[in-house]
Protein backbone atom coordinates (compact mmCIF):
# COMPACT_ATOMS: atom_id res chain seq x y z
CA UNK A 1 0.00 0.00 0.00
CA UNK A 2 1.30 3.51 -0.21
CA UNK A 3 -1.62 6.23 0.68
CA UNK A 4 0.36 8.96 1.64
CA UNK A 5 3.08 10.96 -0.89
CA UNK A 6 5.23 14.21 -1.10
CA UNK A 7 6.56 16.20 -3.85
CA UNK A 8 8.93 18.50 -3.18
CA UNK A 9 11.01 19.84 -5.85
CA UNK A 10 10.13 23.31 -7.68
CA UNK A 11 8.62 22.94 -11.05
CA UNK A 12 11.82 24.26 -12.47
CA UNK A 13 14.09 21.63 -10.70
CA UNK A 14 11.14 18.53 -11.98
CA UNK A 15 11.31 19.41 -15.56
CA UNK A 16 15.05 20.03 -15.93
CA UNK A 17 15.23 16.14 -14.30
CA UNK A 18 12.76 14.81 -16.49
CA UNK A 19 12.60 16.89 -19.56
CA UNK A 20 9.32 17.20 -19.58
CA UNK A 21 7.22 20.38 -18.93
CA UNK A 22 4.37 20.95 -16.71
CA UNK A 23 0.95 20.84 -19.27
CA UNK A 24 -0.96 23.38 -16.79
CA UNK A 25 0.65 26.27 -15.56
CA UNK A 26 0.96 28.09 -12.39
CA UNK A 27 -0.84 24.70 -11.15
CA UNK A 28 2.12 22.75 -9.28
CA UNK A 29 2.74 23.69 -5.79
CA UNK A 30 5.37 21.61 -3.74
CA UNK A 31 3.65 18.96 -1.09
CA UNK A 32 5.42 18.08 2.10
CA UNK A 33 2.71 15.41 2.55
CA UNK A 34 -0.69 14.67 0.98
CA UNK A 35 -2.99 12.08 1.05
CA UNK A 36 -4.91 10.03 -1.12
CA UNK A 37 -7.96 9.88 0.40
CA UNK A 38 -9.24 13.45 -0.40
CA UNK A 39 -7.66 12.38 -3.94
CA UNK A 40 -5.21 15.01 -3.98
CA UNK A 41 -3.62 15.67 -8.12
CA UNK A 42 -0.31 13.60 -8.37
CA UNK A 43 1.89 14.75 -11.27
CA UNK A 44 2.75 12.58 -13.95
CA UNK A 45 3.94 11.68 -17.21
CA UNK A 46 1.84 10.09 -19.64
CA UNK A 47 2.21 6.81 -21.94
CA UNK A 48 0.36 9.12 -24.76
CA UNK A 49 2.53 12.39 -24.03
CA UNK A 50 5.52 11.72 -22.35
CA UNK A 51 7.05 15.28 -23.20
CA UNK A 52 4.39 16.49 -20.72
CA UNK A 53 3.49 16.60 -17.30
CA UNK A 54 0.11 16.71 -16.17
CA UNK A 55 -2.46 16.95 -13.07
CA UNK A 56 -3.91 13.24 -12.29
CA UNK A 57 -7.04 12.78 -9.40
CA UNK A 58 -5.34 9.75 -7.18
CA UNK A 59 -8.05 7.06 -7.39
CA UNK A 60 -8.31 5.73 -10.86
CA UNK A 61 -12.29 5.84 -12.28
CA UNK A 62 -13.22 2.76 -13.88
CA UNK A 63 -16.09 3.56 -16.73
CA UNK A 64 -19.08 2.35 -15.03
CA UNK A 65 -18.07 5.60 -12.36
CA UNK A 66 -17.47 8.00 -14.88
CA UNK A 67 -20.58 9.63 -13.86
CA UNK A 68 -21.03 9.11 -10.32
CA UNK A 69 -17.36 9.48 -9.24
CA UNK A 70 -19.02 10.39 -5.60
CA UNK A 71 -20.55 7.07 -5.65
CA UNK A 72 -17.74 4.69 -7.32
CA UNK A 73 -15.27 6.17 -4.43
CA UNK A 74 -17.40 5.06 -1.78
CA UNK A 75 -17.67 1.70 -3.13
CA UNK A 76 -14.12 1.11 -4.48
CA UNK A 77 -10.37 2.43 -3.35
CA UNK A 78 -8.34 2.79 -6.14
CA UNK A 79 -5.59 4.41 -5.07
CA UNK A 80 -3.23 1.29 -5.66
CA UNK A 81 -3.70 -1.17 -7.92
CA UNK A 82 -1.97 -4.06 -6.97
CA UNK A 83 0.54 -5.03 -9.92
CA UNK A 84 0.41 -9.18 -9.80
CA UNK A 85 -3.33 -9.04 -10.75
CA UNK A 86 -4.01 -5.74 -12.47
CA UNK A 87 -4.20 -7.44 -15.72
CA UNK A 88 -6.89 -9.16 -15.12
CA UNK A 89 -9.22 -7.20 -12.83
CA UNK A 90 -12.23 -5.53 -14.74
CA UNK A 91 -11.16 -1.82 -13.21
CA UNK A 92 -7.39 -2.10 -13.80
CA UNK A 93 -6.42 -4.33 -16.85
CA UNK A 94 -7.24 -1.98 -19.86
CA UNK A 95 -5.46 1.18 -18.30
CA UNK A 96 -2.54 -1.17 -17.47
CA UNK A 97 -2.41 -2.31 -21.08
CA UNK A 98 -2.78 1.17 -22.49
CA UNK A 99 -2.40 3.67 -20.01
CA UNK A 100 0.69 3.47 -18.10
CA UNK A 101 2.55 6.97 -16.48
CA UNK A 102 5.23 7.60 -14.27
CA UNK A 103 4.06 9.58 -10.95
CA UNK A 104 6.75 11.94 -9.76
CA UNK A 105 7.38 11.43 -6.34
CA UNK A 106 10.67 12.61 -3.64
CA UNK A 107 9.32 10.90 -1.03
CA UNK A 108 6.45 8.46 0.79
CA UNK A 109 4.87 7.10 3.76
CA UNK A 110 4.43 3.85 4.96
CA UNK A 111 2.82 2.48 8.47
CA UNK A 112 5.51 0.62 10.62
CA UNK A 113 4.29 -1.02 13.88
CA UNK A 114 7.14 -1.20 16.45
CA UNK A 115 8.64 -4.44 17.47
CA UNK A 116 6.06 -6.30 15.43
CA UNK A 117 3.27 -5.42 17.69
CA UNK A 118 0.58 -4.55 15.49
CA UNK A 119 -1.94 -3.71 18.36
CA UNK A 120 -0.09 -1.14 19.56
CA UNK A 121 -0.49 1.14 16.42
CA UNK A 122 1.45 2.37 13.34
CA UNK A 123 4.14 5.00 13.35
CA UNK A 124 4.02 6.32 10.05
CA UNK A 125 7.75 6.26 8.87
CA UNK A 126 8.91 9.18 5.73
CA UNK A 127 10.85 6.76 3.03
CA UNK A 128 12.97 8.68 0.22
CA UNK A 129 16.22 8.36 -1.07
CA UNK A 130 19.79 9.76 -0.37
CA UNK A 131 19.65 13.72 -0.78
CA UNK A 132 15.65 13.60 -1.67
CA UNK A 133 16.35 12.55 -5.05
CA UNK A 134 13.22 12.78 -7.50
CA UNK A 135 11.92 9.42 -8.41
CA UNK A 136 8.97 7.61 -10.21
CA UNK A 137 5.99 5.51 -9.17
CA UNK A 138 4.33 3.27 -11.90
CA UNK A 139 1.29 4.40 -12.62
CA UNK A 140 -2.33 3.76 -14.48
CA UNK A 141 -4.30 5.96 -15.49
CA UNK A 142 -7.93 7.30 -16.98
CA UNK A 143 -9.03 9.96 -18.72
CA UNK A 144 -12.47 11.44 -19.60
CA UNK A 145 -12.84 14.52 -21.32
CA UNK A 146 -9.97 16.59 -22.18
CA UNK A 147 -8.90 18.09 -18.73
CA UNK A 148 -10.13 14.83 -16.33
CA UNK A 149 -7.35 12.39 -15.85
CA UNK A 150 -7.29 10.18 -12.52
CA UNK A 151 -4.81 7.60 -11.49
CA UNK A 152 -3.62 4.83 -9.46
CA UNK A 153 -0.65 3.79 -8.01
CA UNK A 154 1.27 0.59 -9.06
CA UNK A 155 2.10 -1.91 -6.02
CA UNK A 156 4.02 -5.07 -5.75
CA UNK A 157 5.04 -7.45 -2.97
CA UNK A 158 7.74 -5.66 -0.86
CA UNK A 159 11.06 -6.25 -0.81
CA UNK A 160 13.68 -7.17 2.38
CA UNK A 161 13.47 -3.29 3.51
CA UNK A 162 10.42 -2.37 2.65
CA UNK A 163 9.15 -5.59 4.46
CA UNK A 164 10.67 -4.78 7.43
CA UNK A 165 9.06 -0.99 7.36
CA UNK A 166 5.35 -1.79 6.01
CA UNK A 167 5.41 -4.82 8.42
CA UNK A 168 2.23 -5.80 8.35
CA UNK A 169 1.04 -5.72 4.99
CA UNK A 170 4.33 -6.15 3.35
CA UNK A 171 3.95 -4.34 0.62
CA UNK A 172 5.25 -1.47 -1.57
CA UNK A 173 4.84 1.04 -4.23
CA UNK A 174 6.65 0.18 -7.72
CA UNK A 175 9.24 2.65 -7.65
CA UNK A 176 10.93 2.28 -11.29
CA UNK A 177 14.97 2.39 -11.71
CA UNK A 178 15.23 4.64 -14.17
CA UNK A 179 16.65 2.43 -16.84
CA UNK A 180 13.18 0.99 -16.80
CA UNK A 181 10.94 4.42 -16.85
CA UNK A 182 11.34 4.21 -20.97
CA UNK A 183 10.36 0.17 -21.03
CA UNK A 184 6.90 1.24 -18.49
CA UNK A 185 5.76 4.20 -20.99
CA UNK A 186 6.28 1.69 -24.34
CA UNK A 187 2.97 1.51 -26.41
CA UNK A 188 4.06 -2.10 -27.51
CA UNK A 189 4.60 -3.57 -23.87
CA UNK A 190 2.51 -6.83 -24.18
CA UNK A 191 1.77 -8.27 -20.77
CA UNK A 192 4.69 -10.43 -20.20
CA UNK A 193 6.63 -7.43 -20.29
CA UNK A 194 4.45 -5.51 -17.76
CA UNK A 195 4.79 -8.07 -15.46
CA UNK A 196 8.32 -8.74 -15.74
CA UNK A 197 8.75 -4.45 -15.28
CA UNK A 198 6.14 -5.62 -11.92
CA UNK A 199 8.65 -8.09 -10.58
CA UNK A 200 12.15 -6.85 -11.24
CA UNK A 201 11.77 -3.46 -12.30
CA UNK A 202 12.08 -1.73 -9.02
CA UNK A 203 14.46 1.07 -8.18
CA UNK A 204 18.51 -0.42 -7.57
CA UNK A 205 19.25 2.57 -5.41
CA UNK A 206 18.80 1.73 -2.01
CA UNK A 207 15.95 3.83 0.26
CA UNK A 208 16.43 5.21 3.43
CA UNK A 209 13.57 6.19 5.96
CA UNK A 210 13.00 7.46 9.64
CA UNK A 211 9.68 8.36 11.57
CA UNK A 212 7.61 11.93 11.64
CA UNK A 213 5.15 13.15 14.10
CA UNK A 214 2.31 10.46 13.91
CA UNK A 215 -0.42 11.69 11.73
CA UNK A 216 -2.42 8.20 12.12
CA UNK A 217 -2.90 9.09 15.97
CA UNK A 218 -3.88 12.96 15.70
CA UNK A 219 -4.86 15.81 13.26
CA UNK A 220 -2.28 18.42 12.39
CA UNK A 221 -0.78 20.28 9.45
CA UNK A 222 1.39 18.08 7.38
CA UNK A 223 1.74 20.02 4.72
CA UNK A 224 5.30 21.74 6.00
CA UNK A 225 9.09 21.14 5.55
CA UNK A 226 8.87 20.93 9.27
CA UNK A 227 6.94 17.68 9.14
CA UNK A 228 9.07 15.59 7.13
CA UNK A 229 11.73 16.00 10.05
CA UNK A 230 12.81 13.29 11.91
CA UNK A 231 11.28 11.94 15.45
CA UNK A 232 11.78 9.39 17.89
CA UNK A 233 8.61 7.28 17.66
CA UNK A 234 8.79 6.56 21.03
CA UNK A 235 7.68 3.00 21.05
CA UNK A 236 10.17 1.15 21.09
CA UNK A 237 12.81 1.91 18.30
CA UNK A 238 14.88 5.07 16.93
CA UNK A 239 13.23 5.76 14.04
CA UNK A 240 15.82 5.44 11.42
CA UNK A 241 16.07 2.74 9.01
CA UNK A 242 18.91 3.84 6.71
Amino acid sequence: MCYETSLTKSEKQIEKATGAKFNIQLEYKPYYHVSGFVHPNLYCIPQEDPSQIYPMEWGLIAPWGENNVTGFRKKYNTLNARGETMLTSNTYKSPARKRRCLILADGFFEPHYPNNKFKSGAVPKYCYLPDRKLFTFAGIYNEYGSDYWNVSLVTTEANDFFAHIHNKKKRMPLVLDPDFEGEWLREDLNDDGILELVNHGFIKEDFKAHSVENFYKSDFNTNTPEFLQPVDDQEGEQGSFL
